[in-house]
């Protein structure tokens, strides 16, 4: 098993890029087969899910847009409680199938935000896709519709994801040691 090391931690391999490469074209059919036709915009969530974002994206056979939010609510290696909407949303969601593409979702605080906010604009239909879920971590209750990984309560780099702005470049996903 690979170890990294990203600032003053030491992180092993959890998950490798070819694990990660296959769940991304599974989702990617399942979101195609369900909504083909509907021209949606992804809504992707900034920093951590431009990677998958990318990769979901060119998985899924059909006219869609996307968009980017930054929302905040990490620090180090734990949730810092609060949520900052860094970067705001433009485009009007009125009547649009609205596909929510996360990194991971951990509490699902930051998530039941960011629908709170989405529909108020009156969206058609809002779904979330997230790659990774911690389900031992999960203080609100959050319809998500396609998620590739269930994980466990662990600090996790690479495929996008950082420990203090380092570690996104990683192709593989690593758990702290």
């Amino acid at each position: 098993m690979q170890q990294v090391t990203v600032h003053d931690k030491t992180f092993k391999t959890f998950l490798s890029s070819e694990q990660i490469g296959a769940e991304v074209r599974r989702l990617g059919r399942e979101i195609t087969r369900d909504l083909k036709g509907k021209r949606p915009l992804f809504l992707s969530v900034l920093n951590g899910s431009f990677v998958f974002a990318a990769d979901l994206v060119r998985q899924c056979d059909m006219d869609l847009e996307i968009t980017f939010v930054k929302l905040a609510s990490y620090q180090g290696t734990s949730s810092s409680g609060k949520i900052t909407e860094l970067i705001g949303l433009n485009e009007s969601l009125k009547g649009r199938h609205v596909l929510i593409v996360e990194d991971i979702i951990d509490s699902g605080k930051t998530m039941q935000e960011l629908l709170k906010t989405l529909h108020a604009q009156q969206p058609a239909s809002v779904q979330i896709a997230t790659l990774l879920l911690k389900p031992d971590a999960l203080e609100v209750e959050l319809d998500i519709a396609y998620c590739g990984f269930e994980i466990p309560s662990e600090f996790v780099v690479g495929y996008g994801l950082d420990y203090d702005g380092l570690g996104r470049n990683l192709a593989d996903l690593y758990v702290l040691v």
